[in-house]
């Protein structure tokens, strides 16, 4: 079977340092951004023939659209990674409700779009694993991020539910909630090196490598979704 993973918000951050892992790894990888030139550049610098793509995950023909172009270029997706999200931090009676509908679609309707559409082709196969990205902030909450928390915390419950739904399909699906400082760092080497003692890198094939900084949840049986919570050491911030 071919190692096709896509990565929704492989542009930047987690997501490309997960695209980075995964090509390292051997994988075919669809990156995927709402801006298909950040796109194309987070493809290229992985060299080999990966591909980028362009979707807003809010909108379900857009993300129906770039599946179907991803089976088409790349093969079908076996492995999904759900990496897009934003927030619009503010006290709950500043938000704008617009805020609030736009930090929900993304961050939660958004992964369950592309875990619904990737499911079609996993549940056919009889194998898959998905790992989406949430936050610690949607285990914990914080002040001025109250949207921002429900969506993550929503995306949490989504995950665990699923994971029992598709279990008998041999298909795992897993979360890893990362430290806000985490989340927010852009830098590629520092994304890399934080998840050495906490999983933030998606591994998905059913082994731990503890250098690489494996998720140890996706290596468990379906029906089971780990939570990771991710919180590097000032040491590894910096290393």
């Amino acid at each position: 079977m071919d190692k096709v993973c896509a990565v929704f918000g492989g542009s930047r951050g987690i997501g490309r340092a997960v695209a980075q892992l995964m090509a390292q790894k051997g994988y075919r990888l669809a990156i995927i951004a709402r801006n298909l030139e950040l796109a194309k550049a987070a493809a290229g610098d992985l060299g080999g023939d990966h591909l980028a793509f362009s979707c807003d995950v809010a909108k379900e023909r857009d993300v129906q659209n770039t599946f179907e172009e991803m089976e088409k270029t790349l093969g079908r997706v076996n492995f999904l990674v759900n990496a897009a999200g934003i927030n619009r931090d503010s006290l709950l009676v500043r938000t704008r409700t617009e805020d609030m509908v736009s930090q929900l679609h993304t961050n939660l309707l958004g992964s369950m779009l592309t875990c619904k559409a990737a499911l079609k082709t996993m549940i056919q196969q009889q194998r898959g694993s998905i790992v989406n990205v949430g936050s610690i902030i949607g285990l914990k909450g914080n002040s001025g991020q109250t949207v921002y928390s429900a969506s993550k915390g929503g995306l949490i419950g989504f995950s665990r539910a699923l994971a029992k739904e598709v279990a008998r399909k041999k298909i795992r699906v897993n979360v890893v909630a990362p430290e806000y400082n985490l989340l927010q760092r852009k830098n590629l080497r520092y994304c890399l090196k934080g998840a050495n003692h906490t999983g933030i890198m998606a591994a998905f094939e059913g082994r731990c490598q503890d250098r690489e900084g494996v998720n140890r949840g996706l290596t468990l049986r379906p029906g089971f979704c780990s939570v990771q919570h991710c919180n590097p050491s000032p040491a590894e911030m910096y290393l």
